[in-house]
């Protein structure tokens, strides 16, 4: 193994990932403000539509990673954001996909290369272009 090149690139690789760290974070206060804006959302508008609300802590838990004696506090830090933010991001999948169910609940296209909502079917959503589904489902 030639050293000399492992050095570098563990080097190398130390100072991108400091210089990336910016890019990381900087999302953090517009995660925080659409957490808090879907709990106003959820909490004001689901009950007018009759939605069960969405568990937030179902989807967000970030006091777990700071456990793990084997991460120093950085790790330990970077672990929690990562783990709130993704569970934010889940969250807000599931509060978007009952809107889009409660609002249009019609089936996408299905293009091929295009993600759907993978619980669309299961969630009784009308079948694309069939208007009689659609009025059978939402009585429209």
């Amino acid at each position: 193994m030639n050293y000399r090149k492992y050095h570098k690139y563990r080097y190398t690789r130390f100072w991108l990932h400091w210089l990336s760290m910016p890019f990381i974070w900087i999302p953090l206060p517009f995660v925080l403000a659409l957490d808090l804006v879907s709990a106003l959302y959820q909490f004001i508008c689901f009950p007018i539509y009759k939605i069960n609300r969405v568990k937030r802590s179902e989807y967000i838990l970030i006091l777990d990673r700071n456990k793990l004696a084997y991460l120093n506090i950085l790790e330990k830090i970077s672990c929690m954001y990562c783990g709130y933010v993704n569970g934010v991001l889940r969250y807000l999948k599931e509060v978007a996909g009952l809107t889009e169910k409660y609002w249009c609940g019609v089936m996408h296209e299905g293009r091929p290369g295009f993600k759907t909502q993978a619980d669309q079917a299961s969630q009784n959503f009308a079948r694309f272009g069939d208007k009689q589904d659609f009025q059978e489902k939402y009585g429209k």
